[in-house]
């Protein structure tokens, strides 16, 4: 019998190297949310790290697949397997290209947008119909290719408003598990200041 639990998935790259990379934006949020829980990450079977336990009043389990980007639809399928989750029941937190930096959008379903990481994990799950809390990044700047872009750290201004963007992501993938998609949409899909 699966409970109401829901699995959040914080995309980016493993190893020090990427970490602060504009790709592993989900991964930061996610390590946020984990404080927030009051609880460490450990290494699951399902090759990846986990956290459980309750955010915002509900049972969750938090993950960082323990695979590069491009091959994170593995282990978020072997959690659905584990805990016995239906697809609608995951939000995977994602760097976005197309949302300016600091922002956040919340979705159900649609496309990859050429983000290989939700290109693996709808693959694996053989859904699109998963949430997606997207972290803007902002496009590359002049003829930047947007692979190396999203590989390459924070700028140094940027890196003053992360934090603030990151705790609003974090407040963002809440008020989804508690408002629902709607609400939280209405909530957070303005720009900030």
């Amino acid at each position: 019998m699966a409970d109401e639990r829901w699995i959040i998935v914080g995309l980016g790259n493993p190893g020090p190297e990427y970490a602060g990379n504009r790709h592993n934006a989900g991964a930061m949020v996610l390590a946020l949310l984990a404080e927030r829980m009051g609880a460490r990450f450990k290494a699951h079977r399902t090759r990846n790290d986990i956290v459980e336990g309750r955010l915002a009043g509900q049972p969750v389990t938090l993950a960082r697949p323990h695979s590069y980007m491009n091959l994170s639809g593995g282990p978020v399928n072997a959690l659905l397997g584990f805990y016995k989750v239906p697809p609608e029941r995951v939000v995977v937190i994602h760097d976005e290209l197309d949302i300016s930096f600091g922002a956040v959008r919340l979705k159900l379903g649609g496309g990859d947008n050429g983000h290989n990481g939700l290109r693996s994990i709808t693959s694996a799950l053989g859904t699109r119909d998963y949430y997606r809390v997207r972290f803007g990044i902002g496009r590359p700047p002049g003829r930047m290719d947007a692979a190396a872009f999203v590989l390459k750290d924070f700028s140094a201004a940027e890196r003053k408003e992360l934090p603030f963007a990151i705790d609003r992501c974090a407040d963002a993938t809440e008020a989804l598990l508690t408002k629902g998609l709607i609400e939280a949409q209405n909530q957070f899909h303005t720009d900030p200041a």
